[in-house]
Order: C-alpha cells, then structure tokens, then sequence
C-alpha cells in the first residue's frame, strides 16, 4: 500500500467514524451543520475541487459535478429541515471506498507483476583506474564505462564484451530456458545474469535507455486504464449532468412563476427549490458510482490470489471476450528447467552414457551440467575423474579412469575427430554429445518438461468458451 492509498484509507476511516458519532450526538441549527460540515470535507474536498477545476477549464459535465452538485443539494435540504447530513455524506465515503478498492487492487497487481520479474540491477562494478571495483547506483554509469560482472550477478546495462566468456540466463527477458554463450566482441542486454564466468563490458547505454529500465518503465508505469463500464459513467455524465441541472432549475422556477402567472397563487418559491434539490438528490447514481468499481475490484483481486496478474480493469473487461490465448511457453506450459528426456549410446548402455556425461559435468556450473547430473546422482562410485577442463564454446573435457572422455557440443566432437551425428528420435531438445578417446559413443537430449497441470489448464479454458488456444516458443 502506497503512502497515497493509506492517506485515503485515513480519510474514509475518519469520516465514517465522525459520521457515526454526530448521528448520535445532541447537537441542531447551525452548530450541527458545521460539525457534519468537518467529515463531508475530508472525504469529498478532492472530488469537490475536481468538480471546481472542470467547471474552471469549462469542462464540467463528468461524475466530480454530479457528485458535488448532488451531494451539495443533500446538505442545503438538511440545513433546511435541520435533518440528515448523512445522505451527502454517505454518497461520498461510498464513492471514494470503491475508488479505494480499485486503486488498491491494481496498485498490487502492478507491484506483482515488477516483483515476479525481479530484473532491476541493484548496482554495477565499475573498474577504476587502480583496477579497484567500485558498486555504484547504475543511473550514475556513463556511456563507454567497463563494468565487471561477477558469476551469479545481472547484467546491468546494456554494452558489449570486452574481455571473458561466459554463458547467461535470458530467461526473465526472453522467456528461453537455454542459456546464451557469450564471448569477447558480443553484445549483451541488462537483465540476463551472468552463471560462470567474469565478464568485463563496455557499456553502450545509458541506465535509462538500457533493456531492462525501458521492460520495467512499461510495467511499473502501466496506465490502469479504466474499463467501458467505467469510461461509460464519463461519458454518461457528461449528458446526463447537464440534463439533471436543467430539469432541476426548470423545476424550481417553472412552476412558481405558472403558478404567480397563470393560477394566480402564490408561487411557494421554498416548497419548489425544496422539490429541485430532493430531485438533484434522488438523480445522483450512486450504484453506478459505487458498484462498477467494485466489481473490477473483486475481479483483479481474485485473479492476484489465483496467480493471474491484471494491470487494470479495461484488461479484465477484455478476458471476457477472448476467443483465442496465446501461451509463452517455457514457464508457462512447461517447467522452465532442463531434464535429460533421452540418451542414445553407441555401444554402451543409456545408464553407461549418463554415466560419463555426469561424472565430466561434475564440477561445472553450468544448468546443463545440473541436468545432467541429476539425472545420474550416483556420487559414490569408484571412477576417478581428473584434468577437468571448460573449453568455453565448446563443453568440458576430463579424464574418467584414464580415458579421455569429452562432453559437449558437435564443435567439440569435431576437434577430437568423433564422427557425431545429429539425434533423428527426439527433435525437440538440446543434444549433448559424448566421446571417449575421440571415438563417438553417443548422445543426450536435454529438453524443458511440460507442466503437469497444463493439459488441465488448457480442457478448463476450452470449456469456459476459449476456441483456440496457441503457443509461441522460439
């Protein structure tokens, strides 16, 4: 909750207190209208001056001035009759309790959306002169600044490799699972996170042109633009304003002066502004004020509690008309992490294989590498694994009980000489390729998994009248 939204949560808390005790307090004439006059202020001095200001720029006709002019004819009606205040009160606090609502639901929901995307670097090491790294604010980097990424940390603002390789995470920016192989000369976007290696990068944007800093302006800064329920009362006022005021002017004068004209009566001017304000009164639509508000608001709140993120009501309104989804689908449909599906050996067994590729991947850092070990978790055996080494690019080498066995892609099979060939089983899926003393002994695929509950997901959407349902993936 903002310091905005607590303020107004202060306001209708206070005014309805107040409301409640001068209801029952001893008090008429003009005292008590001073005193109802206190919590008609705090809850409506905002709605009042909107009303001010359209009636200033000569753009008065919206829901501000029927609310006022409405609330305003309660508040003479009951100075004249020393009666309720509460009805112009009442339609105040109710109205600014929706408006709450509203602003509090999509005000949570933006702050999901920016906390589940959790890109936003929190600092950048600039190198100095005396090779010392300083961390500082990433608004305060300049164009042409060398910045040090350590493993583990995010990319900061957008540049271009100077010196080191390395491989990134591009999930948050580009939804893909697979990791990215960076080198010297590569151009590289804030936001990624850097996973094994020191990357030292030139940067070529500001903070505040950079990738991540444009995502999260758009998402932070999305309007919550109002839905066509909520635009209709906008519109709707601007009609049906002026037409409440006319008839409420035509009510109090007309008939007083047909009256002294044509009857011959007195006219009973106070009988007569009396009726016009109780029909300003009556003509304020308070459920539409109050209720469409509402509405939108149990509807984004529910959705947030659902794991559904909606930025504002007009959104909303929209789902309801949808006919097609389209998916994301590493994340969404699928789990977002490597498993190993498949292996494919040459002359040894799957169990074999995975042997050799998880004992070489032992000590690397890398998502494949952890894929691959998870899938053969055997730590305790007898083989000895020496000379472990990264070739950046390519995969890892390491002696496994003296025999020379490479893991890797088909550039590493190539420069041992093994004789690889691409997987015609499993198509989808990276192939991680195994060699031991340069000859080929097989291959594994490593893929995303679907989620179990996305087939259930996709049956319940069909059955609440989506007719098509599509999925992008790279």
């Amino acid at each position: 909750m903002n310091k905005k939204q607590k303020r107004n949560l202060m306001r209708i808390i206070v005014a309805a207190i107040l409301m409640i005790v001068l209801h029952f307090a001893p008090v008429s004439g003009m005292v008590r209208f001073g005193f109802y006059l206190v919590p008609y202020l705090i809850i409506g001095y905002d709605i009042l001056w909107k009303a001010f200001k359209g009636v200033k720029n000569r753009q008065p006709f919206d829901e501000s001035l029927l609310m006022a002019i409405a609330t305003l004819g309660a508040i003479i009606l009951a100075v004249y009759e020393d009666g309720d205040y509460t009805e112009a009160i009442g339609v105040m606090l109710f109205y600014q309790i929706g408006e709450w609502f509203q602003s509090y639901a999509v005000g949570k929901s933006r702050r999901n959306i920016s906390e589940l995307m959790d890109i936003r670097p929190d600092y950048a090491n600039v190198e100095r002169e005396n090779g010392q790294l300083e961390a500082v604010d990433p608004d305060e980097v300049e164009v042409g600044t060398i910045i040090v990424v350590k493993p583990g940390e995010k990319i900061p603002i957008d540049g271009e490799v100077v010196e080191g390789s390395s491989t990134l995470n591009t999930s948050a920016l580009t939804g893909e699972s697979l990791p990215r192989e960076v080198e010297s000369g590569d151009e590289v976007i804030s936001g990624c996170i850097n996973i094994n290696g020191l990357l030292k990068i030139r940067t070529t944007k500001e903070f505040g042109e950079s990738t991540v800093s444009k995502i999260l302006d758009l998402v932070e800064n999305a309007s919550s633009r109002k839905s066509k329920a909520e635009d209709f009362i906008s519109k709707f006022a601007r009609v049906y304003t002026p037409a409440v005021v006319a008839a409420a002017i035509a009510l109090a004068l007309v008939p007083p002066f047909v009256r002294i004209g044509f009857m011959g009566v007195p006219a009973d001017w106070d009988v007569w502004i009396y009726r016009a304000l109780t029909f300003l009164v009556i003509s304020c639509p308070c459920a539409l004020v109050i209720s469409i508000p509402l509405s939108f608001f149990a509807g984004i709140g529910g959705a947030s509690k659902a794991g559904v993120l909606v930025k504002g009501s007009n959104y909303l309104e929209t789902l309801s008309k949808v006919k097609t989804v389209v998916f994301d689908k590493t994340g969404t449909l699928t789990k977002g992490v490597f498993q190993v599906t498949a292996a494919h050996p040459q002359e040894m067994s799957e169990k074999e294989l995975l042997h050799l590729a998880a004992h070489v991947e032992r000590y690397s850092t890398h998502p494949i590498a952890a894929s691959l070990r998870a899938a053969y978790p055997n730590e305790s055996d007898s083989c000895r694994v020496e000379a472990v080494e990264e070739i950046a690019g390519e995969g890892i080498r390491a002696h496994v009980n003296g025999n020379v066995v490479c893991v890797g892609n088909s550039k590493m099979m190539e420069a041992v000489g093994a004789e690889w060939y691409d997987c015609h089983r499993h198509a989808a899926g990276t192939v991680i390729h195994v060699s031991i003393n340069g000859r080929y002994a097989g291959h594994v695929i490593i893929s995303d998994v679907v989620k179990e509950t996305s087939k259930a997901a996709i049956a319940a959407l069909k059955s609440v009248g989506v007719a098509r349902t599509v999925m992008l993936t790279g």
